[in-house]
């Protein structure tokens, strides 16, 4: 046999396993295709909700995220005219806080260019903010059956195995390979079927640990599973791990006026969850906060906590240690080591909080920062603009008001219950 022969051979067999995986593919998803909420309709906003939320994101917890999200806002329009705090609000707990700020802002611009209707032209979807290739293929593909290649980290996995392909996802030009070929898998006329089917493939059986190969409906030609290889693919490099930062928290509990409640501050107007709610937090010194989940010595956390709340201009006491807790970035960690401390009464402010936040025992809240006031720092530069966050106190039914990041969400929380329990004690 001619090397010619040998590529026409070649080329004949992956086409009829392309052809093969096609057929097989869709057979299986009609049969076993999950009821979720956002494939019971072709509407295109609620396929780009559901798919931005599913991102990193497991299906069964985004089910009542989508559900109440497309309750309270049913519309572009409704999306594009909400106060940014309640569409915060409505993505709390899911995380990754930019893409909810991103919805928005393209749902205006799907209001103002397109009259509140998602438009069904390439270059249109990838116009707007936070719409990547993936998703704009997803919306194309599922709501108006275009023949558009959707491929996130499951589709990768299964065409990586399938056809033996041993390139690095984590690199562009893969991508690119990736979207080629899943393009020309498309049968006609079946692109919404087909790039959910090799969705659901990925999700549910040809799984990144463990997949279930004796369940595939296209382990007949799956070339990674016949050169014992399936589970060392697909190739990805490893990403860069996040930077851990120890973070010293205040649980600041009030009294007088303020008793049953705690303090929170907002966060600046831009950058990291911007706009969100937390306890006040500052860098733990370098060099003593130790490995992951270590603790400074008690009394030198207590000194460096009181020194930050005094030059944020917070009245408050620093106690003992309350618990450890984390929430974890794409670049960095934040061991967090919260500290109770009662409020005081409102003493002198140090020179460098004056005008920044001004106590007033009988409001609930500190004015915020004055734009003119420059930000001092510790000598050792762990002082942040943070601290010139405008603050409220709150109660636990206050907590339905502001959109907190997960792990300040769960802390809070968590003190309520326990302040709740101790009181039926006490009773």
């Amino acid at each position: 046999m001619t090397q010619q022969d040998i590529q026409v051979q070649d080329g004949q067999e992956l086409r009829e396993a392309k052809k093969y995986f096609s057929y097989h593919l869709l057979e299986w998803y009609q049969g076993q295709k999950r009821d979720l909420p956002w494939r019971r309709h072709r509407n295109p906003y609620y396929i780009w909700i559901s798919e931005i939320m599913l991102q990193q994101t497991r299906v069964d917890t985004v089910i009542p995220y989508f559900n109440r999200f497309i309750e309270r806002f049913p519309t572009v329009e409704s999306l594009a005219d909400a106060p940014e705090e309640d569409v915060l609000k409505c993505w709390e707990g899911l995380g990754y806080y930019s893409r909810a700020r991103n919805i928005q802002h393209a749902a205006k611009q799907v209001k103002e260019l397109y009259g509140g209707q998602v438009p069904n032209d390439r270059e249109a979807v990838f116009s707007l903010k936070g719409v990547g290739p993936y998703t704009a293929g997803a919306i194309l593909s599922i709501a108006f059956n275009r023949p558009e290649p959707a491929v996130d980290g499951n589709v990768m996995r299964v065409l990586s195995r399938y056809f033996l392909i041993e390139d690095d996802i984590a690199k562009g030009p893969t991508r690119v390979k990736m979207e080629r070929l899943a393009a020309e898998l498309i049968p006609e006329g079946e692109a919404a079927s087909f790039n959910q089917a090799l969705m659901e493939l990925g999700a549910l059986v040809c799984t990144p640990k463990s997949p279930r190969c004796l369940t595939c409906p296209v382990m007949e030609h799956c070339a990674a599973r016949l050169a014992g290889c399936e589970t060392s693919l697909p190739v990805k490099t490893k990403a860069k791990p996040p930077r851990p930062e120890e973070r010293l928290a205040a649980l600041i509990e009030g009294r007088g006026a303020h008793a049953g409640q705690v303090l929170i501050r907002q966060r600046p107007q831009s950058g990291l969850l911007a706009r969100m709610w937390e306890l006040p937090h500052w860098p733990a010194p370098h060099g003593e906060g130790g490995a992951k989940g270590a603790r400074l010595p008690e009394a030198a956390a207590l000194d460096r906590l009181r020194r930050s709340l005094w030059e944020a201009g917070i009245s408050a006491r620093p106690e003992k240690h309350w618990m450890a807790a984390e929430h974890i970035f794409s670049h960095i960690v934040w061991t967090l080591q919260v500290y109770r401390c009662s409020e005081e009464d409102a003493l002198p402010l140090p020179i460098a909080a004056e005008g920044r936040a001004v106590y007033n025992a009988d409001a609930d809240l500190f004015s915020g920062i004055d734009s003119s006031m420059p930000i001092e720092r510790f000598e050792d530069g762990t002082a942040s603009p943070e601290d010139g966050g405008a603050v409220r106190w709150i109660s636990r039914e206050d907590m339905a008001n502001y959109a907190f990041p997960n792990v300040f969400l769960k802390l809070l929380n968590l003190y309520f219950d326990e302040q709740e329990e101790r009181a039926k004690l006490e009773q």
